[in-house]
């Protein structure tokens, strides 16, 4: 994919994540009510935006963003998949 249609995804994606965003911080819920993980939905997907960005930003992948970037999904994930250990997971992801 050349750099122009990168550079046009990314400027797509914040404009999803503007709504997403906004989505998520007027979203009322805490963690334990009923609402919680629907309000995580957003978050992911803010998170997944970000990767988005990360990977399709012209030049070398910024690895550091990439670590940041899959903690947070794996983390936020892990709600949704508690058996697949996913929190655990990243523990290996700062290993140098």
């Amino acid at each position: 994919m050349k750099d122009d249609n990168k550079i046009e995804l990314i400027k797509t994606s914040w404009e999803l994540h503007d709504q997403v965003e906004t989505a998520y911080l007027n979203h009322k819920a805490k963690q334990g009510d009923s609402e919680w993980l629907e309000k995580q939905r957003l978050l992911l997907a803010d998170m997944a935006l970000h990767l988005l960005q990360t990977s399709m930003k012209p030049g070398d992948i910024k690895s550091e963003r990439l670590r940041d970037n899959l903690h947070a999904i794996l983390t936020i994930s892990d709600q949704f998949l508690p058996k697949a250990e996913l929190k655990k997971a990243t523990e290996k992801l700062y290993d140098r």
